[in-house]
């Protein structure tokens, strides 16, 4: 059976992340504190040999793999959710409808922006495009969750963690210690 290994890692902390506010596809710089966190991730990786590194395009994506590893390729595929008419809401203010669907994850679409079928589709396309071997991918919270989910999990990533899935097999080789509770929402679009 042939390999595809994914590290799978989430971009750092932004002003948007910290507030909880759905950042989508709004292109917005790392903080100074996610450039700290993209930096602490050099250690666990630079050592590590991948047969593809890859980002989204949005800065905050770039940015972690610059810091963390080096020069990704480029793909916007791998971007957040685009939240539309919702993007920059805070988790807090958003009508209490958006927020149960965006926790379920499923039935949520975006006014103005994609659904989430139209997002796995985009993510899975994406992966499923990938030849065989180990590839590091520096992306966002709601990609993580899409592709978690195919691996019959559902959690929420904070800033700067890394995951581990084996995609044939769908199953994970590694998670991070913190992991935010399902009904929380805060890792979600970010």
């Amino acid at each position: 059976m042939r390999m595809k290994e994914l590290w799978v890692v989430r971009h750092g902390e932004t002003a948007w992340t910290r507030r909880g506010r759905l950042t989508g596809w709004t292109d917005i710089p790392l903080a100074r504190r996610g450039r700290a966190q993209a930096q602490a991730l050099r250690p666990r990786l630079e050592h590590e040999i991948f047969q593809g590194v890859f980002s989204s395009d949005l800065r905050r994506a770039v940015e972690t793999a610059r810091l963390a590893y080096g020069e990704p390729a480029i793909d916007r595929r791998l971007r957040e959710i685009h939240f539309g008419e919702l993007e920059g809401a805070e988790w807090d203010t958003l009508a209490p409808p958006y927020r149960k669907a965006l926790v379920a994850f499923d039935p949520f679409v975006a006014p103005g922006g994609e659904s989430v079928e139209m997002f796995r589709r985009r993510v899975v396309d994406f992966v499923e495009a990938l030849p065989p071997g180990r590839h590091l991918l520096f992306t966002h919270g709601g990609v993580i969750r899409c592709l978690l989910r195919e691996m019959g999990e559902d959690r929420f990533l904070p800033p700067a963690s890394v995951v581990g899935l084996d995609w044939i097999r769908k199953g994970l080789l590694f998670v991070p210690s913190t992991t935010y509770p399902r009904t929380k929402g805060r890792g979600t679009g970010a």
